[in-house]
């Protein structure tokens, strides 16, 4: 998360009360836990996972999201409850993805201090994932068979222009240059020029997608969690490299993943690169009551002696 704003690590409880601006309240509902800006007892998701493995991410999509006034129907959903709505009752991808279809993105903002951020969605579960953009002429809804999903642009672009990168390959490259030209590699990871390098959103898209479907993974919880450490450390916003205006910089406020068999969420911080953890497990699921840890933020070191 590049865009942050007071998060903490929260667990709704399945007997937490959520609230909609149109469609009906869920007083019981699977429980959750994700990070979460919570604004007068209500847990404002950024991402969550629930207790039966399906989880969600909501990421900016400026200039490209577009919702809408209510329309008869349809459920009205605003963009702010997509996430706990979805969550609290879908067991996993398919039956989110059935309710997604009867979905109208609602343009009703949480208050007047928070307006409505402009997003997009990742829906996933262990058998895939899907993308979710409400855009000028509705809701889409894509089969996302990388898993992956950065910000701007829409999706099926960003598909696509993954085809200029299809001859990337792990492997040392042959050569197709000129069989007539003696020409050889010179060094390990030859194979990959021409993977972007750059900070914007659709060389980030190529650059995750390369190194999670190339990268390999230990059979252990630890050797994955420091795998994926790695896979979005290939990504992450170093302060100071992309001005947002202002003297400020984007900076990855924190990284995040979660174990959706264990539930436990997992994190680390742009000051603290220590993995810190939450079991959902761990807190009383049948609290109406919601539970947030802020997030570690202080580097913390390990002295061996």
């Amino acid at each position: 998360m590049d865009y942050a704003y007071r998060e903490t690590v929260t667990v709704a409880p399945r007997r937490y009360c959520f609230r909609f601006q149109r469609v009906p309240a869920m007083e019981r509902h699977y429980a959750m836990i994700g990070v979460a800006y919570v604004s007068e007892g209500y847990p404002l998701y950024y991402d969550a996972v629930n207790e039966k493995g399906l989880g969600a991410a909501g990421l900016n999509f400026p200039g490209n999201a577009s919702y809408a006034p209510e329309e008869a129907g349809r459920l009205n959903v605003t963009p702010y409850e997509l996430i706990p709505w979805l969550l609290g009752q879908s067991e996993d991808l398919g039956q989110a993805r059935e309710l997604l279809e009867q979905v109208n993105v609602l343009d009703v903002a949480f208050s007047a201090q928070l307006p409505l951020m402009p997003l997009h969605w990742m829906v996933a579960d262990r058998t895939g994932a899907i993308t979710v953009e409400a855009v000028r002429g509705g809701v889409r809804i894509y089969d996302n068979p990388i898993g992956i999903l950065t910000n701007n642009p829409p999706f099926d672009f960003q598909m696509q222009y993954l085809d200029n990168f299809m001859n990337l390959t792990r492997d040392p490259p042959t050569n197709r240059f000129a069989c007539s030209v003696n020409l050889e590699a010179y060094s390990q990871g030859m194979g990959a020029i021409g993977l972007p390098g750059d900070l914007s959103s659709s060389s980030r898209f190529v650059r995750a997608a390369f190194t999670k479907l190339n990268s390999v993974s230990g059979e252990t919880e630890g050797e994955s969690l420091s795998q994926f450490f790695h896979i979005l450390g290939s990504v992450a916003q170093v302060r100071g490299c992309v001005s947002a205006g202002r003297d400020r910089y984007m900076t990855t406020r924190y990284t995040s993943c979660c174990n959706t068999d264990r539930g436990i969420y997992y994190y680390n911080t742009y000051e603290n690169s220590q993995i810190s953890g939450v079991d959902m497990h761990r807190e009383d699921l049948e609290s109406r009551e919601l539970v947030s840890y802020p997030l570690c933020s202080v580097q913390q070191i390990h002295m061996q002696n």
